[in-house]
């Protein structure tokens, strides 16, 4: 499967946090788009060639994967996710962040971040407990995108 891994890139650990998990679901057979990675192969760093980078991986995916860790998940992240979710894609959502930050109203898919984050998830893996490691994890996402259904109808707009 195509993956596109979406979270934060902002500091060292969460750049190598991240290289990390992609190498797990490479090993596991999937195709990962790491945002940090693909940046490397572009002539230029502006504004408009990284978004667009970062636009087509997205839809040039099967499915993203959106590490949602943070008192508030990153707006890229957040921008992703709705892209995603517009296009019909499924979308993982993947906490390891122990805090509470979310709308935690009933029937919410992960009570730990906004709403509508959450309810945009095909599947979340949430592995808050920090004795817990990246291989727990990414056994649980493995075993999640195993269960994905193979496409997602997109975003219907109402008309009143």
């Amino acid at each position: 499967m195509n993956l596109y891994l979406a979270g934060p890139l902002f500091t060292q650990a969460e750049r190598v946090w991240g290289l990390r998990l992609a190498e797990r679901l490479t090993l596991a057979g999937h195709s990962v788009f790491l945002p940090q990675e693909e940046v490397k192969a572009i002539a230029t760093l502006d504004a408009e060639t990284i978004f667009r980078l970062d636009v087509d991986g997205v839809r040039s995916a099967d499915a993203v994967v959106a590490v949602l860790d943070g008192a508030d998940p990153d707006s890229g992240t957040s921008f992703e996710c709705g892209l995603a979710f517009a296009l019909g894609l499924p979308i993982v959502l993947v906490r390891t962040d122990f805090r509470a930050g979310g709308d935690a109203l009933p029937g919410q898919n992960l009570a730990t971040v906004n709403l509508m984050l959450s309810q945009a998830a095909t599947a979340v893996v949430a592995r808050t407990d920090p004795r817990e490691g990246l291989e727990e994890l990414a056994s649980d996402l493995i075993r999640a995108l195993e269960s994905l259904p193979v496409s997602m109808p997109p975003v219907e707009r109402s008309r009143p």
